[in-house]
């Protein structure tokens, strides 16, 4: 009986110690205290995310920090993959992710339409009004969309600095470019279908310019990572729609890769995330939800995980202010809003793939 009154108290000191040495972030309202003290008593929250491990990892390291308590179970998986399980797993009832995060903003939105918690965040006021749907899916990132291309083979009179540049480019030396572009596999990658539909709303002459660039052959991947690595090499010459968050933090080390932002205009891709309606850990889940969002949790994306800050109060020139000055009017924003979900129809996705596909000789 003494030992297992010895285990409870135990249990108890470490639950009272974690919730006492987690303090309501400054400016929230007291009564936050009882969503840090249920959150620490859960002691875990899952997150389901497309960031990769590596750049998330200041970020979670920051919020176990703040949260003693609380445990991150981070899943790291590609935007069709999170999509594909989180689904499957809803329609089972079995455990899932209390958090999902996703580059992937339009099958993101989609899942939030039917399994996301209605929460109204405390740092609600600090984010683009276009950030937030329905107090239930919200943008948290603003990463401009990119060209890469190796500096060694590329010369920077050639570098092309838009869309249509890109597109002239390979089609006047197509057998140079033979098989040397690479970009997303759109029926592979939620992301890639995602950011193509953004092009084809953007640019009148969207398809044309996919033909010109296709001439030399399209090598398509599922990953920025893949896609970094081997216009680096030089097996590919040049690469489009690549998050610049990755493409920028890759350079720091990287002396082959070199980035372009287009001046007609840059998709701004702003990672798509939600609290789980079903979520075991709902607490936990609306702790770390709140620290991605406030000033810290952005910071630490800003300044070590190299994502751009989606709020304008952050230090140095990673966040919108810093952009708008160095990009300005080009800047299109994807709203987080049902604008999305068109094209996740199924008709219409088949459609659109179809005409990519013969547009790109694919």
């Amino acid at each position: 009986m003494e030992g297992k009154i010895a285990t409870l108290a135990a249990v108890l000191a470490t639950v009272f110690a974690g919730s006492a040495l987690a303090a309501v972030p400054a400016g929230y309202p007291a009564e936050y205290q009882k969503i840090v003290d249920a959150g620490t008593k859960e002691g875990k929250v899952v997150i389901y995310s497309t960031t990769d491990t590596k750049a998330a990892g200041p970020l979670i390291k920051g919020f176990e920090e703040q949260y003693p308590g609380i445990k991150v179970e981070y899943n790291d998986m590609n935007s069709t993959e999170l999509y594909n399980r989180y689904l499957s797993e809803q329609a089972s009832g079995s455990g899932s992710g209390d958090v999902v995060w996703s580059s992937s903003m339009d099958t993101a939105l989609k899942l939030a339409t039917d399994y996301a918690a209605e929460y109204a965040s405390p740092e609600k006021e600090k984010l683009p009004k276009w950030a937030v749907w329905q107090q239930k899916a919200y943008g948290t990132t603003y990463e401009p969309v990119v060209f890469i291309y190796n500096k060694r083979l590329i010369p920077a009179g050639d570098v092309p600095d838009s869309h249509s540049a890109l597109a002239k480019l390979i089609a006047a030396q197509s057998d140079k470019f033979k098989n040397k572009v690479t970009t997303y596999d759109i029926e592979k990658s939620g992301l890639g279908f995602m950011l193509a539909v953004q092009d084809s709303k953007s640019d009148k002459d969207y398809f044309a310019h996919l033909g010109d660039i296709a001439k030399g052959g399209l090598t398509v991947q599922s990953s920025t990572g893949t896609m970094m690595e081997r216009v680096s090499s030089g097996e590919n010459l040049i690469g489009y729609n690549i998050l610049g968050s990755y493409a920028e933090a890759r350079i720091k080390g990287d002396k082959s890769l070199g980035i372009s932002y287009p001046k007609d205009y840059v998709l701004v891709l702003s990672r798509v995330s939600f609290i789980s309606a079903e979520a075991e850990h709902s607490n936990a889940a609306k702790l770390w939800f709140d620290y991605v969002l406030s000033e810290k949790g952005q910071s630490i994306l800003a300044s070590q995980a190299d994502i751009p800050s989606l709020r304008q109060d952050i230090e140095g020139k990673n966040d919108i202010d810093g952009m708008t000055k160095l990009l300005g009017q080009a800047l299109k924003p994807i709203p987080v809003d049902e604008s999305l979900l068109e094209y996740l129809e199924p008709k219409k996705r088949l459609e659109f793939i179809k005409q990519w596909r013969e547009a790109a000789a694919k």
